[in-house]
């Protein structure tokens, strides 16, 4: 549900590698739960590896918007330059007010307009990087689950009865002696 969220307010914002990797993690989640649900440790071995990514995915965003690194949140990096779109929120942040100035000085942009954002209770970066935060904590309470589930399933597999097994009474093999041999007392 939080990746689902996420992906809403990255297509409101047009933020393209994001909404790609929200894709490809909404993706692996549902794989992560079919193995989980069918018995299926390798599936769930592929949720374990992606949350590693994952989580090197979401530092990155943190490192973005708290330009770490040289990286600059006012870059075009996260539209892949396509457009000059940033984080939904950077306009509709909680508190924000948005006013909009026409720039009739300019020929040829009548229809354009300077967007000025005020008042925000939050800056729209750490709203960003408390999602990438959250989904951090989400990854690594995943991973935890994921070994934990592999581990399950494995034990379960090495202990498998296999045919014949050491069981005097199996359920799936017929007995070789007739049943009046079997409660018969043993004199000694």
């Amino acid at each position: 549900l939080a990746a689902l969220e996420r992906q809403v307010f990255d297509f409101l914002g047009y933020q393209w590698a994001p909404i790609l990797a929200n894709f490809l993690h909404i993706i692996i989640v549902i794989l992560g739960l079919f193995g989980t649900i069918q018995y299926r440790p390798r599936y769930i071995v592929v949720y374990a590896i992606w949350t590693a990514i994952w989580v090197t995915w979401n530092i990155f965003v943190i490192c973005f918007y708290l330009e770490v690194g040289g990286l600059s949140k006012d870059s075009e990096l996260l539209t892949f330059n396509i457009s000059r779109h940033q984080s939904w929120w950077s306009e509709n942040g909680p508190g924000c007010v948005r006013k909009e100035a026409s720039m009739s000085g300019i020929k040829g942009l009548d229809s354009h307009s300077y967007i000025s954002v005020i008042g925000c209770a939050l800056e729209y970066r750490y709203i960003e990087v408390m999602h990438s935060s959250f989904q951090i904590l989400i990854a690594l309470v995943g991973f935890v689950y994921a070994c934990y589930v592999v581990s399950v399933f494995t034990e379960e597999e090495d202990s498998f009865d296999f045919i014949g097994g050491f069981d005097p009474f199996p359920l799936y093999h017929v007995n070789e002696k007739p049943t009046n041999l079997l409660f018969k007392q043993t004199y000694l």
